[in-house]
C-alpha cells in the first residue's frame, strides 16, 4: 500500500506540514510520489509544488525528468491555473532546457485553444509523456470542456480533428461521455447555450426613508 498513490498520500501530507515541508531530505520521497502520480493517473498539486520549492532552495538537487513530469501533470488539470503556479517556481536557468521549452510551447497551444496543432506537437514529446498514464485523454477532456462552452453545433470532422483525428468509434465514446448528439447533416449538437449561460435576476430594494433623504438633499 505504501508504494501506491493512496498509500503515499497520507505519508506525504505529513511531510508537508510545518518546517518539514522545506526539508531537502524529503525530496526522494516526494519525487517518488510524483512518479507514482504519473503511473497511476492521480494528482496532488500541493505535493508537486513542494518539490519545485525544494528545487528552488536546493538547486543542486534539481531533477529535470521530475520537473517535466510535474509540468505535464499540471497540464492534465487544465483549465485550472496549476501550470502557471508550477512554472513560476522554476529557476529561469532551467526554463531554457529544450524539454521544458517544448512543454511551455505545448501549454501555449492549449491555453490559446490551438488544438489542431497540439497533436503533432505531442508526437514530438512522446519521450516525455509516455510515462504519464492517461495524458492524451486528459488533454481531450480539456478540449471537450472548451468545445462545450464555445459551440452549439460543430462539424463532426472538425470535432474529430480537435480531439486528435479520432476514429468514428473513439469519437462516439467522447460524444456519449458529454451527452452530445450526432445529427443527420454531419454536425454534432453540443447543446443550447441556455444550458450553459444562466441568467440572474437582480432585485434592488429601496426604502421610502432612503428616497426621502435623497429628495431632501436635492431641495437644499
Amino acid at each position: 500500500m505504501a508504494d501506491t498513490a493512496e498509500g503515499m498520500r497520507v505519508q506525504v501530507s505529513k511531510l508537508l506540514k510545518g518546517i518539514e515541508r522545506y526539508n531537502p531530505e524529503n525530496l526522494q520521497t516526494l519525487e517518488k510520489y510524483v512518479n507514482i502520480q504519473a503511473e497511476e493517473n492521480t494528482y496532488d498539486l500541493e505535493a508537486n509544488l513542494a518539490v519545485l520549492k525544494l528545487y528552488q532552495f536546493n538547486p543542486s538537487n534539481f531533477s529535470l525528468p521530475i520537473c517535466c513530469t510535474i509540468l505535464l501533470k499540471a497540464l492534465t488539470n487544465l483549465p485550472h491555473s496549476d501550470f502557471t503556479l508550477c512554472k513560476c517556481l522554476i529557476h529561469h536557468d532551467n526554463m531554457a532546457d529544450k524539454s521544458i521549452e517544448k512543454i511551455l510551447y505545448l501549454s501555449q497551444l492549449l491555453e490559446t485553444c490551438e488544438f489542431k496543432q497540439v497533436w503533432p506537437e505531442l508526437e514530438d514529446v512522446q519521450d516525455l509523456i509516455s510515462s504519464i498514464t492517461g495524458f492524451e485523454d486528459s488533454i481531450r477532456k480539456f478540449v471537450c470542456h472548451a468545445v462545450n462552452i464555445t459551440f452549439q453545433t460543430i462539424p463532426k470532422r472538425e470535432l474529430s480533428e480537435l480531439l486528435g483525428s479520432l476514429s468514428d468509434a473513439d469519437l462516439a465514446k467522447w460524444i456519449k461521455k458529454y451527452n452530445w448528439s450526432e445529427q443527420a447533416d454531419g454536425y454534432i449538437s453540443i447543446g443550447s447555450q441556455d444550458d450553459v449561460i444562466k441568467t440572474k435576476n437582480i432585485t434592488e430594494k429601496i426604502t421610502f426613508e432612503s428616497v426621502a433623504t435623497i429628495m431632501g438633499l436635492n431641495q437644499r
